[in-house]
């Protein structure tokens, strides 16, 4: 089959556009009858070409790749008009068995969350074989050799034990790349990618991004990329498409799009991306210290064998210092694994360490139940996920009032007074009180955890990813509102985050973890403006810059495998060191 001939054996034009999208209606059957979610879409994309689609959540991106991939949820969101062409091959009105029979072989799809696309309970190569011989007549043997090809191209180290390895005992960024070589193992001619890096850490960000221009490079694959960070819109596309509420409000090339937007839209998304360098200078904090580590370490046991004995552990902290003083903010950073959940939970007593930690001068070591309660009235935590963090069966006035009630702080009504005030702080009516948290958009909801973190005037707050999944406007009226938060009350944050563009705007004092280890530690300035070990550098030059024209230099990468935090009892490395070995490449060291 050619590549613009459909199963039909009609053939397209030889200059036609691979995907042809005309005039596409997407509608939900609702009680009072169906409700639009994109409303008269249309574009075309061409063989080597990456369109990206943009926008906020709910904008209507991912139903639009749902829409032509033909996987929208039956009965209640249907294509209610307009076509999409796929050379020859009109999508909207092909059967579902010839439309499977297209899906991976023509056209693919790369899913924000691999570990939800991916069958827990076979292993990647099984999945790989399972889709090669789906779509081709080929026997086991050739199917699984083009599996082993297919991790390779992808960049995947050791090919070979990866087919024999199941999705859990892989890194999110290893998922994210079987998915890729899954979707590219029978070269489709268009991939579509919704959102694959925004749940990743920013380096690995980085390599499944330059991944994906290779692939498009070499195979001329055309490539639509749905994003919300306008960082990688800026580096990836040729072409841009913004959404807002399902349709589109500007079409433009990346350059004109960011040099010259046309619509109001796009001017605020692009002025609410967080840019390297942007950040306000700020004073040096010399309040008093909130919070103080020394050499602390957490280590988790693995047991195994008949007897179930503990014979390894989880090296998660290794030796860990530092302070936070009060009205500062301290960055934590560094990827997935490196240690920094597991220290915002020691610091409020909800794992085992050794070591020493203070807060308010107060030693946690020794406390009974009454001080870890008494504790956390001066520490509070804002997780990543608000949604998991609220439970829905509660209003979000009960929620927020929670804290005063569990530690006999006021009257009922003085109670709901405290949480009606905390709600116009955060900038939410009063009126949503008695709303649950499902009422709420995502950006609103974490409003609502920030309220609650604040109900009893806790000394440091730990926002933990707290930004990470919000869209980038929300994202920047959330951290002003952070900011205004610790000018009026003088509250430290520990602010854990992978995003380093983010933390270079609202920090202090910067630390970088790297498993389970502190590598670097400074000012702001200090850690930006001249880092000083190799995995800062590699963390900041992975970073997405919103300007088609900056000319990004090569990124570090991370060369063999990366040293495991799990040893055998007794046993465990003092220090990883990252050595650079010229060609842009580091190799970890334990010493």
């Amino acid at each position: 089959m050619t590549a613009m001939q459909d199963i039909s054996g009609a053939v397209a034009a030889p200059d036609a556009p691979v995907l042809a999208v005309d005039g596409l209606c997407v509608s939900v059957r609702t009680e009072n009858g169906l409700k639009p979610l994109v409303r008269d879409l249309s574009f075309t994309l061409r063989r080597g070409e990456m369109l990206a689609i943009a926008g906020e959540s709910g904008s209507g991106k991912s139903i639009t790749s749902l829409a032509i991939m033909g996987l929208l949820p039956p009965p209640a969101v249907r294509v209610t008009g307009g076509s999409v062409r796929l050379g020859a091959t009109e999508l909207t009105s092909l059967p579902e068995s010839r439309m499977r029979a297209l899906r991976g072989d023509r056209i693919a799809m790369i899913f924000q969350e691999p570990m939800t696309s991916l069958n827990p309970v076979l292993t990647v190569g099984a999945q790989l074989v399972e889709a090669i011989r789906a779509h081709e007549p080929v026997g086991r043997s050739e199917a699984r050799a083009r599996a082993v090809q297919a991790l390779q191209a992808v960049r995947l180290s050791q090919p070979e034990r990866r087919m024999t390895q199941y999705p859990h005992e892989l890194s999110g960024g290893m998922r994210q790349r079987v998915m890729i070589a899954m979707a590219l193992a029978l070269r489709p001619e268009v991939l579509i990618a919704d959102e694959p890096t925004t749940a990743l850490d920013v380096t690995v960000q980085r390599e499944v991004l330059d991944l994906l221009r290779d692939l498009q490079r070499d195979m001329g694959t055309a490539i639509i990329l749905i994003t919300h960070d306008m960082g990688v819109v800026a580096e990836m596309a040729d072409r841009v498409i913004v959404m807002k509420d399902g349709a589109m409000v500007e079409e433009a090339t990346t350059a004109d799009l960011f040099a010259r937007p046309a619509a109001q839209y796009t001017r605020d998304l692009l002025a609410a991306v967080p840019r390297m360098g942007a950040g306000a200078a700020r004073a040096e904090v010399t309040g008093d210290t909130i919070a103080s580590l020394r050499d602390v370490v957490v280590r988790f046991p693995l047991r195994g064998g008949l007897l179930g004995r503990v014979t390894q552990n989880v090296h998660a902290v290794e030796h860990v210092s530092f302070d936070i003083r009060r009205g500062e903010t301290f960055a934590l950073v560094g990827e997935s694994g490196c240690g920094k959940s597991t220290i915002a939970k020691a610091i409020v007593g909800l794992v085992p360490h050794a070591g020493r930690i203070e807060v308010g001068g107060q030693a946690l070591e020794g406390l009974d139940a009454a001080g870890q309660k008494a504790l956390r009235r001066r520490v509070q935590m804002v997780f990543q996920d608000p949604m998991a963090a609220l439970d829905p069966r509660m209003t979000v006035g009960a929620l927020i009032a929670e804290p005063l009630v569990i530690h006999g702080v006021g009257t009922a009504a003085e109670q709901r007074a405290r949480a009606a005030d905390l709600m116009a702080r955060v900038g939410l009516s009063a009126d949503g009180l008695d709303r649950y948290p499902h009422e709420f958009s995502g950006g609103q909801r974490q409003r609502v955890c920030i309220a609650r973190a604040l109900a009893l005037n806790p000394a440091l707050i730990i926002a933990d990813e707290s930004v990470s999944a919000l869209d980038v406007s929300v994202q920047a009226r959330v951290l002003d509102l952070l900011r205004a938060l610790q000018q009026e009350f003088g509250i430290a944050f520990l602010f854990i985050s992978h995003d380093m563009a983010v933390v270079e705007n609202i920090s202090d004092r910067v630390a970088v973890m790297y498993l389970g280890q502190i590598v670097e530690l400074g000012t702001r300035a200090q850690v930006f403006g001249n880092p000083q070990h190799s995995y800062t550098r590699r963390l900041i030059d992975a970073v997405p810059v919103p300007d088609p024209t900056h000319q990004r230099a090569a990124s570090l990468r991370l060369a063999g495998e990366v040293p495991s935090p799990v040893h055998a009892i007794g046993h465990g490395p003092e220090r990883v060191e990252l050595v650079d070995i010229g060609g842009g490449h580091l190799v970890q060291k334990q010493v």
